[in-house]
């Protein structure tokens, strides 16, 4: 049966054709991915089908008896006193029966004899309710989603203290526990670690229900989904397969695309060559006209155009001395502790990554070792001949434009020489002109990344710089990190990305209070 059904979708933003006569269905049981490069509308087609956007035409119909669970980052989840409290505002309907089975039994008290039986009958009902929906095992329901996302830890915590990769966490595990028919998730993965990233592989794999997932890290992709839907030049291609079926699918037709249209282009410079040659004859202007008649009618095949791929290379600076940076008796956080004290070192040519839980404290090590946060305790002893490059995890997208926002980074370019340092991180030119708060999250990504590459640097500290990334371009990202002079301290929760760039890991597990 099917849940939703996308018939001749248009949707434009502003002079740009985001999608083109798209139709899209999902039945119950199937597990889609969503895949494209940035850019190509995958979030907005998420907005769509959850009707944050209005199409400009064409059709969206959801099955009525359906219910939709995606991850709402506008809910307030601060009204709650504890996240656990949050949590098990999943499952409102069943305390709601649960406070009616309440009011009926302190009315069977005062009931007349002949109106007792109604009663019951109608409390024993709403009691099998419950029982059949597993009420009295929310609390375990909770706990072991709690566990497997990670965020058991602070369960009886005020939201309001959460920090912005916690509270996607939090949300997460909300979506999970209300188990609903269809799972809309966009990049669930970014901000968990690598265990709970298994866990949810686990999970979405033996899943009963529906969901449509947008993620770019394609082995956990590979391993959950049955179906792939590519959103490739304004068009959305069916597959029936795991991620790696659908590579192998889109590159024979790639081929076979190739060779028809190779094919068409030969028979349309002969027809155009005859044409040419003999429309001015009288002899053979009859057929020129047959030709050109045919030529009109042709079907033509169109070849997607190649879209620009990002090439990342790191500019670097100088040598710095052996000891870049070490820290005596070094306490991180804000508030209070986030670690014990640490005496770390990083010394020249080292490639050092970061891990542990969200919330423990990697991005406030980072910056802490930077001079951007004191420290609570201890202190941190920095190299005079450090030049820093710094690639931040979420910053808040600007409303200039794109051309102007890097120009700012670089006055001492001219206007042409920023257009090239841009495209060479596979801007176009639409996007140039775009203001940075327009972009996807993986073309801001590159917009950030095109100010760091391009300020000379011999170390760099780079905070989940893979998240929003396709997978074109988080292997460039991966290749120039690899042949990068200087050294890296890089947070990453992606084994695959940072094992071959990496020759130590700093687990901030060790070091929690």
């Amino acid at each position: 049966m099917s849940i939703l059904s996308v018939n001749n979708l248009i949707q434009r933003f502003g002079d740009k054709i985001l999608f083109n006569d798209v139709s899209f269905k999902l039945l119950r049981g199937e597990h889609i991915g969503l895949v494209g490069a940035n850019g190509e509308g995958k979030t907005s087609f998420m907005k769509l089908i959850t009707n944050e956007l209005l199409p400009d035409s064409g059709t969206i119909e959801w099955n009525s008896k359906i219910s939709v669970g995606y991850m709402d980052q506008n809910v307030n989840i601060d009204y709650y006193e504890s996240v656990e409290e949050f949590l098990k505002s999943a499952f409102k309907d069943l305390y709601l029966i649960e406070t009616k089975i309440t009011k009926l039994y302190e009315e069977m008290e005062f009931a007349r004899e002949d109106e007792l039986q109604k009663i019951m009958d109608k409390a024993s009902n709403l009691q099998g309710v419950l029982e059949e929906s597993d009420f009295y095992s929310i609390d375990s329901k909770v706990d072991a989603i709690a566990n497997g996302i990670g965020i058991k830890e602070f369960l009886l915590r005020n939201p309001e203290n959460l920090s912005g990769g916690q509270r996607s966490k939090v949300l997460l595990a909300k979506l999970l526990l209300e188990k609903p028919d269809i799972l809309l998730l966009d990049e669930p993965t970014n901000h968990l670690d690598e265990e709970n990233i298994d866990w949810l592989e686990s999970y979405l794999k033996s899943y009963e229900n529906a969901f449509i997932l947008i993620s770019h890290d394609t082995e956990f992709m590979n391993e959950i989904v049955n179906i792939v839907y590519n959103l490739e030049n304004k068009k959305l291609t069916r597959y029936v397969g795991d991620y790696e079926k659908f590579l192998e699918q889109h590159e024979l037709q790639k081929e076979q695309l190739q060779r028809d249209y190779n094919k068409q282009q030969n028979e349309i410079n002969k027809l155009e060559d005859y044409i040419r040659k003999n429309k001015t004859r009288a002899a053979t202007a009859a057929q020129a006209k047959s030709r050109e008649k045919k030529l009109k009618k042709m079907n033509k095949i169109e070849i997607n155009k190649i879209k620009p791929k990002p090439h990342f290379n790191f500019k670097y600076s100088k040598a710095p001395w052996q000891v870049l940076f070490k820290t005596k008796s070094l306490v991180i956080g804000y508030d209070k502790p986030l670690t014990k004290p640490l005496n770390l070192q990083m010394e020249r040519d080292d490639k050092i990554a970061i891990t542990g839980a969200n919330g423990i404290g990697k991005t406030t090590l980072l910056k802490s070792l930077m001079g951007i946060i004191n420290p609570i305790g201890g202190k941190v002893i920095l190299d005079d001949h450090i030049d820093i490059g710094y690639y931040e995890q979420e910053v808040f997208a600007s409303d200039n434009i794109v051309l102007d926002e890097v120009w700012n980074e670089f006055p001492h370019m001219n206007r042409t020489d920023v257009r090239k340092i841009l495209a060479r991180c596979g801007l176009t030119d639409e996007h140039i002109n775009s203001e940075v708060s327009v972009l996807s999250g993986g073309e801001q990504a590159k917009v950030r990344l095109c100010q760091v590459i391009n300020k000379a640097s011999n170390i760099l500290f780079l905070d989940e710089p893979t998240n929003h990334l396709d997978v074109q371009a988080k292997e460039e990202l991966k290749r120039a990190l690899i042949s990068y002079e200087g050294s890296i301290i890089l947070v990453s929760h992606d084994k695959e990305f940072y094992k071959d760039i990496v020759n130590k890991v700093w687990d901030c597990e060790k070091w929690r209070v």
